[in-house]
């Protein structure tokens, strides 16, 4: 066994960057309230707003725009609302529109009535179907809707049409929010690139610390109408809660990082993942790779071997020092079916076999290397027990 673990689960959680890690330190030593007049408390919120405005920077919006949460998943909780202000109007929206494929904090973690939701299918390459919004729209002419869409699946990497799909919306008066957290840090992720009202950051997804998140608002008078944590003013009202000073500084940092890196990491990434898709092929090569035909994440690889199971892969793998997941990471660390792949019509013997590969801005040749060999050894001891 390699003394060395290779981590190829950065659709899971990056990790951390040794800046992101000193501002972090730094910033555990600033001992004041960010809400506080004096002058550690100034300090502290010198802190914050310096991240905000990282943030604000790499999302295309203005610093006021930024709101920080724990993370990710409770962004979307905060946001999915049927109340929110677009600029200085409050709208209120009669219909969540979701694509099958989103994040379960956007298909579960909503605050619309079940009948107020409708859930759009994925084609066969994973991307959401724009007929089938077309029809939403077109079947609830005069209510006002509201999007969710993710810039790109966290299992498949497939990228969405979220520019088409928001302009769609648009010109029925609703609004979109995107999921960015697995697109940023792999492609631009802008609320111009997308056409959205709102992006949800993640910063453990980048680099950063686990615990941080943000919605980026177009509009820095975009608020939530309903707020789901309530409490102080922090976070222009709209997220109460002494903010996490730290996890903030580490996130902004790690903001700086993908900025000024980003087309670097992902031709890496992308180089990485296309000699790992022709390594799978050559020892597998009856294997599925998932959504290959769409433009995909350069990070990110989705397949299956038929006839082997995910489960016995990831065990085997991990116990040769190579650390890959099965679907989504967020689901309760479960090996199982993903609804993802059910979306998009994969039989369900071939999605119980489905690995998720990704890379990031530690990712080497090296890691690709000893995927190869440790893949290679699973697949023949498995195919071998097969054969007896």
């Amino acid at each position: 066994m390699p003394n060395a673990r290779s981590y190829l689960d950065f659709n899971a959680t990056a990790p951390l960057r040794p800046d992101a890690r000193l501002a972090m330190v730094t910033a555990l030593d600033c001992v004041g309230n960010a809400s506080s007049v004096h002058h550690e408390g100034r300090e502290a919120r010198a802190l914050v707003e310096a991240a905000r405005r990282d943030v604000g920077t790499l999302a295309g919006v203005s610093a006021g725009g930024v709101v920080f949460t724990a993370g990710g998943t409770e962004a979307a909780n905060l946001v999915l609302t049927p109340s929110l202000r677009v600029g200085r109007e409050l709208r209120n929206f009669d219909l969540l529109l979701v694509s099958a494929g989103e994040h379960p904090c956007v298909l579960q973690g909503h605050r619309f009535p079940a009948e107020h939701v409708i859930v759009l299918p994925l084609k066969p390459n994973g991307r959401v179907d724009l007929t089938a919004l077309d029809r939403a729209l077109d079947g609830n002419a005069g209510k006002r809707p509201l999007l969710a869409l993710q810039a790109a699946n966290n299992e498949t990497g497939v990228i969405q049409p979220v520019s088409d799909a928001a302009a769609k919306v648009r010109s029925a008066g609703g609004a979109t929010i995107c999921d960015a957290v697995q697109a940023c840090g792999r492609i631009a992720s802008t609320v111009a690139t997308f056409g959205a009202d709102a992006l949800i950051f993640s910063a453990h997804k980048i680099g950063g610390p686990k615990g941080a998140g943000a919605l980026a608002f177009a509009d820095e008078n975009d608020h939530i109408g309903d707020v789901l944590v309530r409490g102080g003013g922090q976070e222009r009202g709209q997220r109460a809660g002494t903010e996490n000073i730290a996890a903030i500084s580490g996130f902004g940092v790690a903001a700086q990082a993908v900025a000024r890196n980003v087309e670097v990491e992902a031709t890496q990434s992308r180089a990485l993942r296309d000699r790992l898709e022709q390594i799978v092929r050559e020892i597998a090569p009856d294997a599925v790779i998932f959504g290959s035909d769409v433009e995909r994440l350069p990070n990110t690889s989705c397949f299956a071997v038929p006839g082997i199971s995910a489960e016995t892969l990831l065990i085997a793998l991990d116990l040769d020092g190579v650390a890959v997941s099965s679907g989504s990471a967020c689901s309760s660390g479960k090996v199982g079916g993903s609804h993802v792949l059910a979306a998009m019509s994969v039989d369900p013997a071939l999605a119980r076999g489905a690995m998720r590969v990704s890379f990031g801005w530690a990712s080497t040749e090296a890691d690709v290397e000893h995927f190869a060999r440790a893949f290679a050894r699973a697949i023949e001891r498995m195919q071998r027990r097969r054969a007896a």
